[in-house]
């Protein structure tokens, strides 16, 4: 079994979360992708998400219909800061034998080996990235395995998304529709 684990703030999920979830889905041949929200990123320790509700609310609705896509709360649900290895282990548990694969940006590539425990983390997953447009080659330091896709370049992020909602501007195809309805009938990000 090949299992696709996407981490990160979806704060909000946008269209360039689903595509690097579909070229993963499709290029590795993978049977089921697990979204995760952070509780906490330690790379962004200092901004405070979205309350959790409305973050894994939007999830699911960018996902509705998706039947190979999951969302897995569990990091949310242990609070705090979320750490990668910790979810990595539980899936080790969850699914033994299972190759795992753990997205991530391509900016992160190059600091792998500054995550908590990283000699484990290497080898518990392979880790995938999809450039951004115009972004420079991911390269792995060692002992992590990595591949990058080709995938579909997409160069939006979460934090335009917030900034384009707050001044008012359109977000219309860069969120799924659903998406783009509830943040605008909630009021978050203004």
């Amino acid at each position: 079994m090949k299992l696709g684990i996407y981490g990160g703030s979806f704060d909000p999920v946008h269209t360039g979360h689903l595509l690097v979830a579909q070229a993963a889905v499709e290029e590795l041949g993978l049977d089921r992708m697990f979204f995760i929200p952070a509780s906490q990123s330690p790379f962004k320790a200092r901004q405070k998400p979205a309350p959790d509700a409305t973050r894994l609310q939007l999830l699911r609705l960018a996902l509705a219909g998706k039947t190979n896509c999951e969302i897995d709360d569990q990091e949310i649900r242990r609070g705090g800061i979320s750490y990668t290895i910790d979810t990595l282990r539980d899936y080790a548990k969850r699914f033994p034998g299972a190759e795992l694969f753990y997205l991530i940006g391509a900016d992160n590539a190059a600091k792998l080996n500054e995550w908590r425990e990283a000699g484990e983390l290497a080898q518990l997953a392979q880790f995938v990235v999809v450039p951004r447009p115009g972004g420079a080659i991911a390269h792995f330091p060692p002992p992590f395995r990595g591949r990058a896709l080709k995938g579909f370049p997409f160069g939006v992020s979460s934090s335009q998304i917030r900034a384009r909602v707050q001044k008012g501007l359109p977000i219309d195809h860069l969120v799924p529709s659903a998406v783009a309805g509830a943040i605008r009938a909630s009021g978050i990000y203004i």
